[in-house]
């Protein structure tokens, strides 16, 4: 089984921003990217995380996979708990659907930030934005 575990941010809102992935099977990392997105708002980074994790975890061939992201809002969004308003990100919720319906067992999770149990991403995050600072 993967854990993906995804994080995006800006600087200001929009602001500077970036993701981070961590991919983990069984427990070990084996793959982890991160890419700086010019100016863009907060959500628009968390959804261009989840679907480069999404991706990565097609590309694996994964058959069942775990997101861990610390917004609420995308992943009630993706758990379709929440109705997607922004027209900054209804085409990335739309891609991000397309792309997990490509696994055939995936769940969403949502943790606070001081909770991941890889805070990895995090850390890859604030480093691709200081690189761009």
């Amino acid at each position: 089984m993967y854990r993906i575990f995804s994080d995006g941010g800006s600087r200001g809102n929009p602001g500077p921003a970036a993701y981070a992935i961590v991919v983990t099977e069984n427990g070990k990392t084996i793959y982890e990217h991160s890419e700086f997105l010019g100016i863009q708002t907060n959500n628009y980074a968390e959804y261009r995380g989840l679907i480069a994790g999404l991706s990565k975890a097609v590309e694996l061939g994964a058959q069942e996979a775990e997101f861990i992201m610390d917004s609420q809002l995308v992943i009630r969004q993706m758990r379709g708990e929440y109705k997607v308003r922004s027209e900054n990100v209804k085409d990335l919720h739309e891609d991000a659907k397309a792309l997990a319906s490509m696994i055939p067992k995936v769940t969403f999770t949502n943790v606070r930030r001081s909770e991941q149990l890889i805070p990895r991403a995090d850390a890859l995050l604030n480093m691709e934005l200081d690189r761009h600072a």
